[in-house]
C-alpha cells in the first residue's frame, strides 16, 4: 500500500529527516531494499548495510540519523517503530460478509451478519460469532463456544468445545483450543479417564500460532490474559493461567495448573513443572525447565549446551559416580568432626 513519509511521521509521531513525499509501497531488509521500499536499523551491527542501503527510506534511531545515507524516519525504538508501519504497509486482507455454500452452521448457532464463515467451516450448536469475525476454511467452532468481534480463525483452526475468545484475536492454522485436557487416575485395572468439564477463555489481542495446543479445564477454565502472544507447537495444558502480554517461542510446554504472571518471556523448549506460580516479568531461557516457584522478576536459565560427543560422554560417566562421591564426602565430613 502506497504512503508517503510525511504520512508515516505523522501517524506515528516519527521526525522525519527527508522528503515528506515521497511515497513507499513495502518493507524490505536494508540488503535487499529498492527505492520503493522502506527498511529499519534495529541491530548496531548492521551499519554497514545501512551505508550501501538501496531503500527509499529507513527507520532509525537518533544516534544514526547522521550516517543514513538515504530519507530516515527518526524513532526512539526503531524496532517497534517497523512493527508499526509494516502493519500500515501491509494491512490484513479484507473478508467479505457472507456464508460459503459449503459452511455447516447449526440452527441454534448465532452470528453476525458482517460475518465471513468460509468454505467447509463448521459451527456447532450453541455458538456464537461475533461482528467481522473470520472462520476461514475448514476450521471447526464446536458446541457454546464464541468468538469476539474482529477475531479471525485463519484457516483448519479446531474450537473444541466452551472456547470464549475475545476480541481481535488471531488463530493461526492447525490450532486447537478446547480440547481434552490430560487428566487420569490409575485404579486397579488401569488408568480411569478423568472428565474434563472446564472451558478456556482467552482475553482481547491474543494470538495463537500454528498446531499450537490450549486444553480445557479440568473443572475451572483455562484462562489467557489479554496481549498473550503463543509461537507455533506450544503446548498449554489445563487449568493453565496465563497473565497479560506473555509471549512464549516455539516448543513451550505449560503443564497444568501452573499459574504465569504478566509480561512474562518464554524462549523455545522452555516448560514447567505443574502447579507451580511464576511472578509478573519473568523470563524463561531457552530450554530451562521451571520446577518451583519464581517469586522475583528476572532471568531464569538451565540447561547443558551441546558440545562435542567424546567430552559429554566424560561428563556423562562422572555424573553417574555423583552420588557415590557425594557418600564418600558425607563419610570424610563426619570423620573429621570431634
Amino acid at each position: 500500500m502506497a504512503t508517503s513519509l510525511g504520512d508515516l511521521a505523522a501517524a506515528f509521531g516519527f521526525e522525519l529527516a527527508g522528503d515528506p513525499g515521497k511515497t513507499v509501497t513495502r518493507i524490505a531488509n536494508l540488503r535487499g531494499a529498492t527505492s520503493d521500499a522502506i527498511s529499519f536499523l534495529a541491530n548496531p551491527a548492521l551499519r554497514d548495510e545501512l551505508q550501501s542501503t538501496q531503500a527509499g527510506a529507513v527507520i532509525v534511531a537518533s544516534c544514526d540519523a547522521d550516517i543514513c545515507p538515504v530519507d530516515a524516519l527518526i524513532a526512539d525504538d526503531p524496532y517497534l517503530a517497523y512493527a508499526r508501519v509494516a502493519a500500515a504497509l501491509h494491512p490484513e486482507p479484507d473478508y467479505l460478509p457472507g456464508v460459503h455454500d459449503s459452511a455447516v452452521i447449526d440452527s441454534s448457532a448465532e452470528f453476525a451478519d458482517t460475518a465471513h464463515i468460509a468454505a467447509n467451516a463448521v459451527v456447532a450448536a450453541g455458538s456464537r460469532i461475533g461482528e467481522h469475525v473470520v472462520v476461514g476454511a475448514g476450521s471447526y467452532v464446536g458446541p457454546r463456544c464464541s468468538i469476539g468481534d474482529r477475531s479471525r480463525l485463519i484457516a483448519n483452526v479446531t474450537l473444541v468445545q466452551d472456547a470464549t475468545l475475545g476480541k481481535r484475536n488471531v488463530i493461526h492454522p492447525g490450532a486447537v483450543i478446547g480440547a481434552q485436557g490430560f487428566g487420569n487416575a490409575m485404579g486397579p485395572d488401569g488408568w480411569v479417564r478423568i472428565p474434563q468439564i472446564g472451558g478456556v477463555r482467552l482475553g482481547d489481542d491474543v494470538e495463537i500460532g500454528a498446531n499450537t495446543t490450549i486444553d480445557r479445564g479440568a473443572i475451572d477454565d483455562t484462562v489467557i490474559g489479554n496481549g498473550v502472544r503463543l509461537d507455533n507447537l506450544i503446548q498449554i495444558a489445563h487449568n493453565v493461567r496465563i497473565g497479560d502480554h506473555t509471549a512464549m517461542a516455539a516448543m513451550t510446554g505449560i503443564s497444568g495448573s501452573t499459574v504465569i504472571g504478566k509480561r512474562c518471556r518464554f524462549a523455545g523448549q522452555s516448560g514447567t513443572f505443574g502447579h507451580i506460580r511464576i511472578c509478573d516479568d519473568a523470563i524463561i531461557g531457552a530450554a530451562a525447565v521451571i520446577s518451583k516457584d519464581v517469586r522475583e522478576p528476572g532471568l531464569y536459565s538451565g540447561y547443558l549446551p551441546a558440545e562435542p560427543d567424546k567430552g559429554w560422554k566424560r561428563k556423562a560417566a562422572w555424573f553417574r559416580r555423583i552420588d557415590k562421591l557425594a557418600r564418600r564426602v558425607s563419610q570424610l565430613e563426619k570423620s573429621d568432626k570431634p
